[in-house]
């Protein structure tokens, strides 16, 4: 399947190329479906289910400085079904992807620009272009992808991939939604949230087990924010009011810039799954942001609540080049932290569960909301662009880490946690991730026990193609996909 024309991206900006438009990088133009892929070891038979990875995928030169994050998304997936693997690529087909197809061009500038020409933005008038390329997730059947500044979450078939259109909740969604809404598991509802440039600041909502908009309400802030992600426990659901902030002068310029306000502390909203926004209790911490949380549970009258911290998310630029600040804003330098808020006295306590620099964290998906053992995050690479060069297991209970380096120049994908059939723990299965090799401008698959990431690749499935580094993954089991493998 090849619908999509033929582009040549130039990566030049000011002289200088633009990395994220360069090597492991580098989009790719043609939709494939692959089967009879080449193993080197064997897939385990009790390894059946779908590995969907999101991520920017530029389709058409745009005028301007290109981010990374400006891409349209595009899915890759490798289904594996009794010891085989097949694997596909599909665009998601948004509004903006639909409206530069029929104009065979860019029609929107990136983020680094002025949107003032742009043809539409999202629902709160925020000019750039939705692209639904930051996350994917299951929820009733379908996968949900995703854009990070809230957009229109895009329905998806989870074997064919192919979009189904925008997912409204049967009708009842009104607004923008999220980049990483939790679902529960055990009870089939999903939350979410909504942020925008303008009063009301932040709403907050939860979708039944019937697929339908259950309940929403707005959590008042003292001005815009840019949270990326909550967290939910059994009753709660945990919001944020992170100091990282919209310049308004910049705004109202045209142009896209974040302030880290070093004065203000990190916030955190606690309200009943079904609570007015109005019996929000906040607790506070040091000021930082957080990209990504790991999970949050209930426990001896506290709120647990672990996430990948950012200590300071303005690096300053350590190279010169023409796009030095958005390189050192890319590098992540992220700890697993831990937040203790006690539902009696306000108290909060923190602090950090290990130094290095891991993110894209992933947990049994079945763990959602309760207290989990395992954490599989990846491992951030000491580069120059955002890379992933391992994935590291933590043991909360612990303490203890396992590690797995993919090797000297291959860069891996988030790994979320794929149980066994029949598994019993969250530790009783396997981690699987795309890596990208570099040097031979090839990816492939790596599938790892993960309770024992140290004995290395159980088997690498060679893929035809090169996959783009990317951002987020899911694994979808074969018993969620209802008998359709």
């Amino acid at each position: 399947m090849n619908d999509v024309a033929h582009v040549v991206l130039k990566p030049v900006e000011d002289g200088e190329e633009n990395p994220y438009l360069l090597g492991v990088y580098a989009p790719v133009v043609d939709e494939i479906s692959a089967d009879d892929l080449e193993v080197i070891g064997s897939i385990p038979a009790d390894l059946n289910g779908v590995y969907v990875r999101n991520g920017p995928n530029r389709r058409f030169p745009a005028t301007g400085r290109h981010h990374w994050f400006d891409g349209d998304g595009m899915v890759h997936a490798v289904h594996f079904e009794n010891g085989r693997a097949r694997y596909a690529n599909r665009w998601v087909r948004t509004e903006a992807f639909e409206a530069e197809s029929r104009a065979g061009r860019g029609l929107w500038t990136g983020v680094m620009e002025d949107p003032k020409g742009n043809p539409f933005g999202n629902g709160h008038g925020l000019g750039l272009k939705d692209s639904a390329n930051t996350d994917v997730t299951f929820f009733a059947g379908r996968l949900l992808a995703s854009w990070y500044l809230c957009g229109t979450p895009r329905a998806l078939d989870p074997l064919s991939l192919a979009t189904l259109g925008p997912e409204t909740f049967l009708g009842t969604l009104t607004g923008d939604f999220m980049a990483h809404p939790k679902v529960d598991e055990a009870t089939g509802e999903l939350f979410w949230f909504d942020y925008g440039p303008e009063p009301p600041y932040l709403r907050y909502g939860v979708v039944g087990a019937d697929g339908r908009v259950a309940h929403t309400t707005h959590v008042d802030l003292p001005g815009p924010r840019l949270p990326h992600d909550m967290a939910i426990t059994e009753n709660h659901a945990i919001l944020m009011d992170l100091p990282l902030i919209q310049d308004q002068e910049a705004r109202r310029q045209g142009r896209y810039k974040l302030h880290f306000e070093r004065s203000l502390p990190s916030r955190f909203a606690v309200l009943p799954r079904y609570g007015d926004g109005s019996r929000v209790r906040w607790f506070e911490a040091a000021p930082g942001y957080i990209y990504h949380v790991v999970n949050s549970w209930e426990e001896d009258g506290e709120i647990v609540l672990d996430v990948c911290r950012v200590k300071d998310p303005q690096h300053q630029p350590r190279i010169s080049h023409p796009l030095a600040r958005m390189l050192a804003y890319l590098r992540l330098d992220a700890q697993l932290w831990r937040y203790r808020f006690d539902l009696t006295t306000g108290r909060t306590v923190e602090g950090p569960r290990d130094e290095d620099n891991t993110e894209f964290p992933s947990i049994d998906s079945r763990m959602v909301g309760r207290r989990n053992r395992f954490a599989y995050n990846v491992h951030i690479a000491r580069e120059d662009t955002l890379l992933f060069d391992g994935i590291v297991r933590y043991d909360l209970h612990t303490g203890e880490r396992q590690d797995h380096r993919f090797g000297a120049g291959r860069w891996g994908s988030e790994a979320p946690f794929a149980p066994r059939d029949g598994g019993t723990g969250e530790d009783d299965g396997y981690l699987v991730s795309f890596v990208t090799d570099e040097r031979e401008n090839r990816s492939e698959v790596v599938v790892l026990h993960a309770a024992d990431l140290a004995a290395g690749p159980v088997c690498r499935i060679l893929l035809p193609v090169r996959v783009p580094v990317g951002f987020h993954a899911t694994w979808v089991r074969a018993d969620q996909l209802g008998g359709r493998g």
